[in-house]
């Protein structure tokens, strides 16, 4: 049973930075061996969740426009763990942050949640002077 479990966030104050960690289990094989789509999401109350980040089996990554300088994405396969950074974080950056993975299929728009079948339990962000 593959399964995501995220570390990090918490309050952050503007222009602060921050890294969420996700690690994945449960695989048949090690990320060192075969690399999948991963992303980060994130979820404001009452609102649909959006793509923030992602990287792809090539490790092309991709940003939500808002986002573009300021996040990284990044994995350590070796430690079967993708990593968030956020940096300069805004205002408008704090929210709901989820992890996703699709180790067995295919993914077509990587900032799509629906493309993604397993996810992790949520980390909240918050900004805060």
């Amino acid at each position: 049973q593959v399964q995501l479990s995220q570390s990090g966030g918490g309050s952050v104050q503007p222009g602060g930075s921050l890294r969420l960690s996700c690690l994945v289990t449960g695989l048949t094989f090690s990320m060192d061996q075969v690399t999948f789509p991963m992303g980060w999401f994130r979820q404001y109350p009452g609102k649909e969740r959006e793509g923030v980040a992602s990287v792809e089996s090539n490790g092309e990554t991709r940003y939500l426009e808002s986002v573009k300088d300021r996040f990284v994405i990044s994995r350590d396969n070796a430690k079967n763990t993708l990593y968030l950074q956020l940096n300069n974080v805004k205002h408008e950056d704090a929210a709901f942050y989820y992890c996703a993975a699709d180790p067995y299929g295919v993914v077509i728009s990587p900032l799509s949640p629906g493309e993604y079948d397993y996810w992790g339990q949520g980390t909240q962000v918050t900004v805060s002077s």
